[in-house]
């Protein structure tokens, strides 16, 4: 039995569907009031819980043999949405997960974190992520941890302040630091991969096929538009004393972290490639091709 964590959201739901075509069985967490109809329409096993509550962890995981952690409160945190802290979550909740993973005899944890964990402005999340890694590396379980470049349905997108339709961008520093924009897809293939190879790596940093600077895919989004992009830049020294101040006022975690991690990626150059993708067979998307799928969506009205 494979549980997941965070099957709700979009790389979990992707996730879920692969374990699933690939004969597995699969229990999903589902917090109450979230909708799991889909999930089990597509055959998993539901169970209600919440990182916040470690005796339904404990629950979730009898009889469990690996578990994937990809769950993340950051979105709802953004969207003003009541509830826990990250810390709440992403770094007690996944604390407990541990501990009930680990009493219950749990062989595999896989751990979706991010590529460059660590370097950067020290944020709720950067804190949580790096946390957790280190817990999983005390446990007795066989650990995964994922770390994937940024993606690019949300990097490379309007949510992210890549907007093509208001032909704006946004950036944090001078925009000129190449990163590997990765696509969602891809990374579910990967975790549903290492979740049940026989030999995975305790640690898979990698992104996607482009080593592509935030500039560069302006470029690109110019050229597949035909017309010009304004982008506004972020100073670091004014992103940094930024995640400072959202973080002393006790209500900022999310955005605090959403611009440290800008920060970051401005900052550290990438030490990663696609090879983890392409040993298992995965072909990955390039930020080229999406960002010129983008344009012909947005021409096609």
């Amino acid at each position: 039995m494979i549980l997941v964590v965070g099957g709700t959201g979009d790389l979990g739901g992707r996730v879920v569907r692969r374990l699933l075509d690939a004969g597995h069985r699969v229990r999903c967490l589902v917090r109450a009031g979230s909708d799991g109809s889909a999930l089990r329409a597509a055959g998993a096993e539901l169970v209600q819980g919440d990182l916040t509550d470690p005796a339904s962890l404990r629950a979730a995981c009898h009889e469990v043999d690996i578990v994937i952690a990809s769950a993340t409160v950051i979105g709802r945190r953004l969207a003003g949405v009541k509830g826990p802290t990250i810390r709440a979550v992403e770094d007690q909740g996944m604390a407990a997960l541990i501990d009930a993973a680990e009493a219950n005899k749990v062989q595999r944890f896989v751990y979706l974190s991010y590529a460059g964990v660590g370097e950067g402005p020290a944020t709720p999340m950067s804190r949580a992520k790096a946390a957790t890694e280190r817990r999983l590396a005390r446990s007795s379980m066989r650990r995964v941890i994922v770390r994937p470049d940024a993606f690019q349905e949300v990097h490379v997108a309007a949510v992210g302040r890549f907007d093509l339709k208001a032909g704006r961008v946004a950036t944090f520093g001078r925009g000129n630091t190449r990163h590997r924009w990765v696509a969602t897809e891809d990374v579910a293939a990967l975790v549903a991969a290492v979740a049940t190879e026989r030999n995975p790596p305790e640690l898979i940093e990698f992104g996607g096929p482009e080593a592509l600077s935030r500039n560069e895919c302006v470029a690109v989004a110019e050229h597949a538009t035909g017309r010009s992009i304004k982008v506004m830049r972020a100073p670091l020294p004014v992103a940094r004393l930024l995640t400072k101040v959202l973080q002393l006022s006790g209500r900022g975690d999310a955005m605090a972290s959403i611009i440290g991690l800008g920060v970051m990626m401005d900052e550290y150059e990438i030490t990663w490639d696609d090879a983890p993708l392409r040993e298992r067979g995965i072909t990955p998307r390039s930020t080229t091709d999406w960002i010129n799928q983008q344009a012909a969506a947005l021409a096609a009205g």
